[in-house]
């Protein structure tokens, strides 16, 4: 997970919102995870089970900027 900025309070909050947002998906998707609930996730135009395979976030998001919508 990436570091909070030293001067948060400073950015747009648009920024922060995204910061926030991004915060909150993580820890439930960690939460569904520990508890052995499934995970769906809507991705390049589909629905993707995130429950069965795993993948991180990260390559969640490297497969849609490449052009998968």
């Amino acid at each position: 997970m990436k570091r909070v900025p030293q001067h948060v309070l400073e950015l747009p909050l648009e920024k922060r919102a995204l910061l926030a947002l991004k915060a909150a998906v993580k820890k439930a998707i960690a939460q569904r995870t520990r508890e052995g609930l499934p995970v769906y996730v809507w991705s390049g135009g589909t629905v993707v089970d995130l429950s069965g395979h795993k993948p991180s976030v990260r390559a969640l998001r490297k497969s849609n900027r490449l052009g998968a919508r």
